[in-house]
């Protein structure tokens, strides 16, 4: 048998969870579950990824950026 464990929660984050319930009678337990298992991340960034995203929020942060129209004008679309 599964260990009991009481947790205290704000009344807002109870709401939040029973919008997240997939069936009115699933349990919180089920729910912060499947919540837990879907955060975990199987293909973790490799070293080449992340470098490509710090790059990219660089590019960001200095405004080399197009807008979706610039970006259609430069590619002749």
């Amino acid at each position: 048998m599964a260990a009991c464990v009481n947790v205290r929660i704000d009344p807002a984050t109870k709401s939040l969870l029973d919008d997240l319930k997939v069936h009115p009678r699933e349990t919180y337990a089920d729910v912060i579950d499947r919540l837990a298992r879907q955060a975990i991340d199987d293909e973790p960034l490799t070293g080449d990824e992340a470098a490509d995203i710090a790059e990219a929020v660089e590019d960001i942060r200095a405004g080399r950026v197009l807008s979706t129209v610039q970006l259609r004008r430069e590619l002749g679309l």
